[in-house]
């Protein structure tokens, strides 16, 4: 896993949001001599304090139960791999860490004599061996391998569409999605957000081999590097979804949101049809990015972490130079609605404005000019 990265050659952004591709010197988005390469993300871990709730919400979000025991709830998708979530009974409700998958058992020693951390053998349900680290914000990261993946289910199948400009591919049959839980396929990715946003940013790169899809940086300020990333796994020739983890600069550190992946756009819409139909809270959608490509809609949990319901992104294989583009709220959909201030976090709150006054007082990559430029970005 430690070949020389190929020299990119293709650029897919030329035209659409990025006009050109990195300037001289800025970051190349991807290390030249990582630790390990990881293929996958596992899942995403969690505690709550209720955890019937929580699984009352992932069944109507479209996830299925693999495994639950008196503390612990595991909730898979629907194809093969392991379990998506791990929710452990806690006195209050919070994100513990993320866990990616490694190519090769050696992998994990050559990470763990890296890093000066011990390979562990995991005891919980589907057992596997794991290495323990934390990422530059303090986010437990959990490289792991020889995890018992899940059987696939049977999948919803997308459905067949007549176009209009070619024979009509359904004939004598009418289309009706049922309103139901959209089947969940799989976790796609995760994003966080850090005040050390080029510490991290380089970690992930080094440590676990992730490489860049696309930057974003503040108008004005490109000078200084970017303050977004949309990070994807190196599997060489083999493509990998345009973000398995994005990562961006701001006054709080920890989770932001999930995505989990969909059949198509009336899997997406249908079950969205039935999340507002029991009453959850819709935080935007839908639309179509434009990093990514994605259909998207985003939902919020009873305990207000934001999960996305996806279709149809974009997957890269490693020869796809990153693309640059200026951070903006219009510049997150190709189309849809606005995106809302519950999706920017940009409602007034005391506690975000002490998270603000706590990032200016502290040593890191948040200054006046950083927050009032995300500001302004997440404005226009």
């Amino acid at each position: 896993m430690n070949d020389p990265a190929p020299t990119p050659t293709a650029d897919a952004h030329q035209g659409l949001h990025s006009a050109q591709g990195a300037l001289r010197g800025e970051h190349p988005g991807r290390a030249a001599q990582p630790v390990i390469k990881v293929v996958d993300l596992a899942w995403l871990e969690f505690t709550k304090p209720d955890l019937d709730r929580a699984e009352t919400f992932a069944h109507d979000f479209g996830l299925t139960t693999a495994a639950r025991t008196q503390d612990a709830l595991y909730l898979r998708g629907a194809m093969a791999g392991p379990h998506s979530l791990v929710i452990r009974r806690g006195p209050t409700s919070r994100f513990t860490g993320l866990a990616f998958t490694a190519a090769d058992a050696t992998d994990l020693d050559r990470l763990a004599r890296a890093t000066g951390h011990k390979v562990r053998t995991l005891t919980e349900h589907c057992g596997g061996r794991a290495v323990d680290l934390l990422d530059p914000s303090g986010i437990p990261v959990r490289v792991v391998h020889g995890v018992t993946e899940q059987t696939a289910r049977p999948l919803r199948q997308p459905l067949v569409l007549n176009t209009g400009t070619t024979a009509a591919a359904r004939v004598n049959a009418t289309q009706r999605p049922p309103r139901e839980p959209s089947q969940v396929q799989r976790l796609g990715h995760v994003v966080l957000s850090t005040r050390v946003f080029r510490r991290a940013l380089d970690w992930y790169l080094q440590h676990l081999g992730l490489i860049v899809s696309d930057f974003l940086y503040l108008d004005g300020q490109r000078d200084r590097g970017p303050t977004m990333a949309f990070i994807r796994c190196d599997r060489g020739s083999e493509p990998a979804d345009h973000h398995t983890l994005a990562m961006h600069l701001g006054p709080d550190t920890g989770y932001v949101h999930s995505a989990y992946q969909v059949a198509d756009l009336d899997a997406l819409a249908a079950g969205g049809a039935y999340l507002r139909e029991r009453g959850y809270h819709h935080s935007w959608g839908i639309g179509r990015h434009i990093q990514g490509s994605q259909i998207f809609d985003y939902w919020r949990d009873p305990d207000r972490f934001m999960v996305e319901h996806f279709a149809d992104g974009d997957v890269f294989d490693n020869t796809l130079e990153p693309g640059w583009a200026a951070m903006s709220a219009s510049g997150l959909a190709q189309w849809g609605p606005p995106a809302t201030r519950d999706f920017l976090g940009t409602t007034p709150s005391p506690g975000a404005l002490l998270q603000a006054i706590s990032a200016l007082r502290e040593d890191n990559e948040i200054d006046r000019a950083r927050l009032m430029g995300l500001m302004k970005a997440l404005s226009k």
